[in-house]
Order: structure tokens, then C-alpha cells, then sequence
């Protein structure tokens, strides 16, 4: 948060040990409400322009990032997972390997953050701190505000097609990103004793849209 200074992100007013004192977001819309309630397009499209202008920030890198290779650890060495999540293991290894336009990522954009701060316009909170292809930062997206929207008819695939305009993507390389990134959830959430019926139908949208 401190590297961003305040450029898309909320600005760290304190700290102290880690803890941080941010600036609070006072405006009244919600990213979440909107894609609930018709604005779904302009809810994405403002998700990719906050994450494309922390993409666009440029200074020695901060300490500490996490690099996609370690990120995605549980996912390859889950080789006792079969189905999608093998398919998104194998697409990650290739990912891993080949990545692009290595920048420092949020690596959790979603709904609840990115935040309406008035005349400042929209800006982030609760960074993980990774390292890796831009991509990655834009999957989240597609999994979120919630189940149902995620998983309403034809959604997925409307969404794609926002992002990789919003945010000039190659639409493949995107759903392999989200193939990946779907079964690395899943493999969390498996971990943690839990189904992931959301991660392996995202997957499994992504899966299929890759082979047509």
C-alpha cells in the first residue's frame, strides 16, 4: 500500500508494525451492488481501469512480493486432484513458465476492493503483494461479488469479453489465467475441508471456452 502512494490505492495516513492507518472511502457507490443490480459491464470496467493504474506504477520494486511461482505451490503439487483442476494445473506450470508484462500485482481485485472514494475516484485496499504476468490481476473478477452473479447465465462469458476489451487482453491467455487461478481456489478450499462449487464451475466455464 505504502509503494502505490496513494495512486489508485488508498493512501497510508500511519504505520505502525504493520498495522497501517488508511485513508477511509466516503462515496456512496458500490462495486458489488452495481453488478447486482444491471451495471455489471460498468462495474468491470471500472475493476480493470484501478487495476490497470496500479499496473502503470513504476519505481524499485518493494520488498517482500511473492512471485506467481510460489503463489500457485498448492495447485502444483496437487497431484492427487484429478478433473478440471489437473487440466488447470498443467495450464498453470505452462503459464508459470511464459509469463508477460511482469508487474507488481494486487493479486485479489474484486468487488469489495476497490472502493468509491469521491473526487479521488476509485481506489484499492488489502494487496497481497505478488509479482507476475498482469493477467492474473483481472481473473478475480469472474468469480466474484457472489455465486449466483458469477454463475448467472451467460455472464461469464459477457464478462470476458469486457475484461479483455477494458483491459486489452488476449481473451486466451485470460481464460487460462482464470483456469488456473479457479483450481488454485479450489485447491485452497479443498484444503480447508470445504466444496468449492464456485471455483470448479469457473473453471470449468473457463475450461470450455478455451476449447471452442
Amino acid at each position: 500500500m505504502t509503494w502505490w502512494q496513494g495512486e489508485g490505492a488508498a493512501r497510508v495516513l500511519a504505520e505502525d508494525d504493520g498495522v497501517l492507518l488508511l485513508e477511509r472511502a466516503t462515496g456512496p457507490r458500490s462495486l458489488a451492488a452495481m453488478a447486482r443490480s444491471g451495471q455489471d459491464d460498468e462495474a468491470t470496467r471500472i475493476l480493470c481501469e484501478a487495476t490497470s493504474r496500479l499496473h502503470r506504477h513504476r519505481a524499485p520494486l518493494p520488498p517482500d512480493l511473492v512471485p506467481l511461482t510460489d503463489w500457485f505451490e498448492p495447485l502444483l503439487q496437487a497431484q492427487d486432484q484429478g478433473g478440471v483442476i489437473a487440466e488447470g494445473r498443467s495450464v498453470a506450470r505452462e503459464l508459470l513458465e511464459h509469463q508477460r508484462e511482469i508487474v507488481v500485482l494486487h493479486g485479489d481485485i474484486h468487488h469489495e476492493n476497490v472502493l468509491d472514494a469521491g473526487s479521488r475516484g476509485w481506489i484499492v485496499i488489502d494487496p497481497k503483494g505478488l509479482l507476475g504476468d498482469r493477467a492474473f490481476d483481472f481473473v478475480n473478477i469472474l468469480r466474484d461479488p457472489d455465486e449466483p452473479t458469477a454463475l448467472a447465465p451467460g455472464r461469464f462469458a459477457r464478462q470476458v469479453e469486457v475484461i479483455t476489451d477494458a483491459a486489452t487482453l488476449d481473451r486466451s491467455h485470460l481464460l487460462r489465467w482464470t483456469l488456473a487461478f479457479a483450481s488454485l481456489s479450489a485447491v485452497w478450499i479443498l484444503g480447508d475441508g470445504d466444496h468449492p462449487g464456485l471455483d470448479l464451475a469457473v473453471a470449468e466455464l473457463a475450461a470450455s471456452a478455451l476449447r471452442v
